[in-house]
């Protein structure tokens, strides 16, 4: 049954609005149920669900391989970061070591896919509060990163490009060009972005003093991602648990303190400006090598083998029907998605299928904190800080 408010006795004059599920600004089938005092926000719920993916149990249904395509629509706007959290949790689970230039081009295309999902959040937080130049901008350059994810996959957004053991493919002739191109004229359309916003008087009054939250808050309801450091936080999994080579690169951690919706916009503009350094970093110092670990019963065989070799056409059909078999046992890994830190508990009895498989959403706990945000401020303001959190409600309703 939806979530309903009752009024508190003796203020019968105030109001009950259910905003949602079907709203533009909540960026997907979210329902919010507020009590109003005139136009101030008394109380706050949120109610979700109304999405019915089932992706956990759906996870127990494929083979871990086959899980990877979960993991690309559970948050659209990132699917590279939940290939690449899905398959470090079943390599460590297998004890896998992945080759360092799978590695580097994986950090390369998760860091893409960091500006790509902070494109589509400002272009449409700015839609939001009526700034509708910045969206037309931000698409123009995330279709480029779009182009990229293309020409290495063959899919602009459901890539599954990265697989347990590496990569599925060797990357294109010429890709690391089509990414320098992107990297040279990227930060002039950041610059862009400021220069329509960031000192822009009506900005500044939807969003300065708006939808604040400290840091110990944040902390309390499991915040994460750009959220927590707009509160002062400086908490990145890139840098507390390094992974797939993460530790080889430099780049800082934005932070501010005010913990309002204009702090959460500029952390994540200040962030575009690093993930765009990791790239830079990651054409530069790319290794040689293979883009897949040396293990025939868990990775696939390249396709020009299996036309000479019996035992690798027969992994390969093996691997594709049955799939493999991990040990037992569980794990838990997490990266830094956009949101903030997705993590996978995996837990394998030893057969070709997880037992169970539960995400930590950054969106799901980011969530929690709107109540705190809108709670005491206009219903104008509500919008506002909806956009400020960014939440992606196919990783809320798993």
């Amino acid at each position: 049954m939806p979530l309903t408010l009752e009024k508190v006795p003796g203020h019968e004059e105030r109001v009950i609005l259910s905003m949602g599920p079907q709203h533009p600004s909540t960026h997907g089938v979210l329902r919010l149920v507020l009590e109003l005092d005139g136009e101030t926000v008394v109380r706050a719920l949120y109610d979700i669900g109304y999405l019915h993916t089932g992706f956990e149990k759906s996870f127990e249904r494929l083979t871990y391989s086959q899980d990877i395509t979960l993991t690309d629509r559970m948050d659209y706007l990132a699917p590279l970061s939940n290939n690449l959290g899905f398959c470090l949790a079943v390599e460590k689970l297998l004890d896998l070591e992945i080759p360092p230039k799978a590695q580097w081009v994986r950090v390369l295309l998760t860091e893409l896919t960091r500006i790509a999902s902070h494109l589509v959040w400002l272009g449409t937080h700015a839609l939001d509060i009526g700034a509708m130049s910045v969206f037309l901008y931000c698409f123009r350059e995330r279709e480029e990163i779009l182009k990229i994810f293309e020409m290495v996959s063959g899919q602009r957004m459901m890539t599954s490009y990265f697989r347990i053991g590496g990569l599925a493919l060797e990357p294109p002739i010429g890709w690391l060009k089509r990414v320098e191109k992107f990297v040279k004229i990227f930060p002039d359309r950041i610059d862009e972005y400021e220069d329509l916003l960031t000192r822009n008087p009506i900005w500044l009054k939807r969003t300065q003093g708006v939808g604040v939250i400290s840091g110990d808050d944040a902390v309390a309801l499991g915040v994460s991602g750009p959220s927590l450091r707009g509160s002062g936080v400086a908490w990145d999994v890139r840098k507390s648990h390094p992974y797939s080579s993460y530790d080889r690169f430099q780049f800082e951690i934005p932070t501010r303190p005010e913990g309002d919706v204009y702090a959460r916009y500029l952390v994540r503009i200040g962030e575009m400006r690093e993930s765009l350094k990791i790239v830079r970093q990651a054409m530069e110092g790319m290794p040689e090598g293979p883009v897949k670990a040396n293990a025939p019963h868990i990775v696939l065989p390249e396709r020009d083998s299996m036309k000479t070799s019996i035992e690798a056409l027969i992994y390969h059909f093996k691997i594709v029907t049955e799939g493999f078999h991990p040990p037992v046992g569980e794990v838990y890994h997490c990266v830094e998605s956009p949101r903030g830190e997705l993590g996978f508990y995996v837990v394998s009895d030893g057969s070709p299928r997880p037992m169970r498989c539960h995400v930590r959403a950054p969106s799901f706990a980011n969530l929690q904190a709107l109540p705190k945000m809108i709670e005491g401020r206009l219903i104008a303001d509500v919008v506002a800080c909806i956009g400020s959190i960014d939440v992606v409600l196919g990783e809320i309703d798993r």
